[in-house]
């Protein structure tokens, strides 16, 4: 007999089967550990957490458990860029170069900072071959990028930025405001909001991080031929440099500013932040961008099959938008993105409505994850 699972923190009544679905989830083995949380008007109706903090299953996932969400880390960087862009200072139809004269090389002098936002830019892979312990040296990489010529035209279509995007944007706020993007989200988005969430992990809370345990890695090929693409793209971005789940366990990846790809929260801090934007902006009299801002930033920039993702993306500026393809919620002003592994931040503006699911054992599937389609279904049931 299966022993019964132990759901910790919070379910208000209305959103029970949402409850039902996140043990279910636990009872059909897809879950080791994990967190889902979920804010209507900036007030959390759901705080859970449940299973173990690693693969042994020795340590109980705690209520401050937190864990590598990979480009769930993405939402975070895009916010601080739009915050930018908020306050006047990051003009989205100005040239990068207006703000980072280097990168005014290699054909992209005009290239307008909306494109880095979108995906759309051309850069989302090196053309030299990188070791890992490159993605740990900023300047080393804001080099290498601004050098390099776009692998596209342009504007024209998006392929996915998986860990570029994150020094690309990065880059912009460090030269508008003189702080790192991790410093920046500190001072200006976690700390105000009380948000345990982090772009580059001190050393002290090292020993509060979940264990992540790796999916087996899908074949692009074999996911190429069903959808009768052209992986090249996705293997030349996604294999240089080769990441592993591994690596998620060392200081030095959980050191550096990797503002794409190594955040770490959990459901609570992800839905803390994410509130503000499904709220206009603000909430707790904390403001960190105008309800304007927000409605520009879910503005469709592209939309077709992504050359690294292989799928159908519809892209705002910087979060994909809901779709036909992506049907992630009912409503039209919904947005999202998730990261490698599964976790995933949500939010529906119409519905005043975030929602972020955090998790240990990663799923390899590149076309969605049983655990939220279930989550998410009955959330918006219960509503």
């Amino acid at each position: 007999m299966k022993k019964s699972i132990e759901i910790n923190g919070f379910c208000d009544e209305q959103f029970e089967r949402v409850k039902n679905a996140f043990i279910r989830n636990f009872k059909s083995g897809l879950e080791v550990g994990a967190s889902f949380a979920a804010s209507i008007n900036g007030k959390f109706v759901i705080d859970m957490w449940a299973g173990h903090a690693d693969a042994a299953q020795t340590r109980p996932w705690e209520r401050d458990t937190i864990v590598n969400v990979y480009s769930t880390t993405k939402v975070m960087t895009v916010l601080c860029a739009l915050m930018l862009v908020d306050r006047g200072l990051l003009d989205l139809d100005a040239p990068v170069a207006k703000y980072w004269p280097e990168f005014a090389q290699a054909g992209k002098e005009k290239l307008p900072v909306r494109y880095l936002f979108s995906h759309t830019g051309g850069l989302p892979g090196f053309d030299e071959k990188i070791p890992v312990e490159a993605l740990y040296d900023w300047d080393r990489i804001i080099k290498l990028l601004a050098a390099q010529k776009p692998w596209w035209k342009p504007g024209t279509k998006s392929g996915y930025h998986a860990i570029t995007h994150g020094y690309l944007l990065g880059e912009l706020i460090r030269r508008i405001t003189g702080k790192t993007v991790g410093t920046f989200f500190r001072e200006e988005v976690a700390n105000p909001l009380n948000a345990d969430f982090h772009i580059g992990l001190s050393e002290d809370l090292d020993s509060r991080v979940g264990e992540l345990i790796p999916p087996e890695m899908p074949d692009l090929e074999k996911v190429a031929e069903q959808f009768n693409f052209d992986v090249t793209m996705a293997i030349k971005t996604l294999s240089n440099p080769p990441l592993t789940a591994e690596l998620s366990k060392t200081r030095g990846w959980r050191g550096a500013e990797i503002p794409a790809a190594n955040g770490h929260g959990n459901a609570r801090s992800v839905v803390r932040i994410t509130s503000a934007l499904a709220c206009g902006g603000e909430v707790d009299n904390v403001r960190l961008l105008s309800l304007e801002t927000i409605e520009k930033s879910i503005e469709e920039q592209s939309y077709g099959p992504d050359l690294v993702l292989i799928l159908p993306i519809r892209f705002g500026l910087g979060w994909g938008l809901t779709s036909k393809d992506m049907p992630i919620g009912p409503n039209p002003r919904t947005f999202y993105w998730g990261g490698w592994g599964g976790s995933l931040a949500v939010v529906d503006l119409d519905a005043k409505l975030s929602f972020s699911y955090v998790m240990n054992k990663m799923n390899s599937n590149l076309t969605g994850d049983i655990r939220t389609v279930r989550l998410v279904r009955a959330l918006y049931k219960a509503l």
